[in-house]
């Protein structure tokens, strides 16, 4: 721990000038200047200024983030909904995801596939969503399935952690496999569009197959993949969607004989 190290963990309340105002104290605190904070944190000086005023509204959250490392803040983001536990919504979408990935491996020959597979390997432990064997191609996958895409680092690191154990884990099973393919599955929603765009460069660069060749694969796994596809999910109201593409019919109704 260096000397003069400072940790606050951010749970009162406070507005945005409050919290301004500490980040501005802090920063005095360890004795750096906003310039100093602007390049370790990889951000414009301007952008440390506008915190340090409070104006969190024309800044992105990861700037924010980045800045608060620096100063060794941590930040403990407790988001809240008008529907109540944000946390029973994100669950309830997961399992939904899970039930209809089933049902598209169900209907791919050659196919079999275990959920929630936990492991515990040389001090590393977790647990692989879905993890799919195809006997004919001696191919393993990892199918990670998200409700949301906030984090696509961690998601990064994630995936290739698994790739890296599977081998592993599947021989316990009984699957001998030639290969190790991963497939991020997500929550076909707005929000995780904009984000996969936002992240291009990076979610695309790990997972550079789509889901208009997942169909493809799936019937005849020859080769190693990394893919990101969108699946749609069962929706609490309007009951389950089709995991094709939706599309809008317009309805053209006959002119009436006045007209």
């Amino acid at each position: 721990m260096s000397a003069g190290y400072v940790l606050i963990s951010i749970i009162a309340k406070v507005n945005d000038t409050q919290l301004g105002t500490l980040f501005r104290a802090v920063r005095i605190h360890l004795r750096l200047l906003q310039e100093e904070v602007a390049r370790r944190a990889a951000v414009s000086q301007s952008s440390v200024s506008r915190i340090e005023r409070g104006h969190f509204a024309t800044l992105p959250l990861a700037a924010v983030r980045s800045v608060a490392v620096v100063l060794e803040i941590r930040l403990d983001l407790v988001p809240s909904w008008r529907g109540g536990d944000l946390e029973r919504v994100l669950n309830a979408r997961h399992s939904a995801l899970h039930e209809a990935l089933a049902d598209r491996l169900s209907h791919e020959e050659g196919w079999v596939s275990a959920a929630e597979v936990s492991y515990s390997i040389w001090g590393e432990r977790g647990v692989i969503d879905r993890l799919g064997f195809h006997a004919g191609r001696r191919m393993l996958t990892v199918f990670e399935i998200k409700a949301d895409l906030s984090d696509p680092a961690g998601l990064v690191a994630q995936v290739d952690r698994y790739r890296r154990l599977a081998p592993e884990i599947a021989r316990g099973r009984g699957w001998d496999a030639d290969d190790v393919s991963c497939w991020v599955v997500a929550a076909d929603t707005g929000s995780n569009r904009r984000l996969l765009a936002a992240h291009r460069e990076l979610l695309r660069g790990a997972f550079p197959v789509d889901g208009r060749e997942l169909g493809e694969w799936l019937r005849d796994p020859a080769r190693g993949v990394s893919g990101l596809t969108f699946l749609a999910y069962p929706h609490a109201r309007t009951g389950t969607r089709s995991l094709s593409t939706i599309k809008r019919v317009r309805v053209v109704r006959p002119r009436s004989e006045g007209a």
